[in-house]
């Protein structure tokens, strides 16, 4: 079984985070997550930041899962 992160985001919705991984505060403190696989709030509207509580749907969030556009190649 592959023990990487993997982040997923959902159309319309949150990232989702599988595998292992180590969530943290900016000031480095750990974030308990309590699962293997957890939704992250995109929207910015979650009552429980950095979890996502399923508000995207209210406020008509939007956002691809793919990205839209290329990134910028950045120089060497």
């Amino acid at each position: 079984m592959d023990d990487a992160a993997s982040v997923t985001p959902c159309e319309d919705g949150p990232l989702l985070l599988r595998g292992n991984f180590t969530l943290l505060t900016q000031d480095g403190e750990v974030i308990d997550p309590g699962r293997r696989t957890v939704a992250l709030c995109r929207c910015g509207r979650s009552a429980i930041k950095p979890f996502c509580d399923g508000t995207h749907k209210v406020v008509g969030f939007q956002a691809p899962s793919a990205p839209t556009s290329r990134r910028p190649i950045e120089p060497a």
